[in-house]
């Protein structure tokens, strides 16, 4: 079997679609990520690409948390809007009529409609040249209740 030679890309099959929320002076914003995911089970870390012109960012930056958000299909155009509008134009939480929600880290807004959300703390932060790779420790899971079984 021969092989063709393409420019550099990221050809990984699955790219998870993310929410990720953080307070931005005071102010809960989320935005949607298309990538990113577990880095370590011990501790369990996950890392997101974010763009550096991203609003939600100064808020990472700001407060070193943020919280990852898995979105059900149900829950599709409010993660595409998250991903194309600017929190720094307009309120998403209203937008979206997001229920947020708070765990131990208090500066990592969760919604409630997704049926799991991960509160995290920043470890490090990555430079790239269109991205800031951040690595956050998973400080607290949430999951809806019913899917919870026995």
């Amino acid at each position: 079997m021969g092989k063709t030679a393409l420019t550099p890309q990221c050809l990984i099959p699955v790219r998870p679609i993310l929410i990720v929320g953080a307070n931005v002076g005071g102010s809960p914003n989320f935005f949607e990520v298309g990538g990113g995911g577990l880095v370590s089970t011990d501790p369990p870390m996950v890392a997101l690409p974010i763009r550096h012109q991203r609003y939600t960012l100064k808020g990472i930056l700001e407060n070193r948390t943020f919280s990852v958000n898995i979105p059900s299909v149900e829950l599709v155009k409010e993660a595409d809007y998250c991903g194309i509008v600017s929190g720094e134009k307009t309120n998403k939480v209203k937008d979206c009529n997001f229920n947020v929600f708070y765990g131990k880290l208090t500066t990592a807004p969760m919604i409630e409609q997704c049926p799991a959300n991960l509160e995290c703390s920043v470890l490090h932060i990555l430079g790239s040249n269109s991205h800031s790779i951040v690595i956050g420790r998973i400080d607290g899971t949430y999951i809806s209740s019913d899917l919870v079984k026995d």
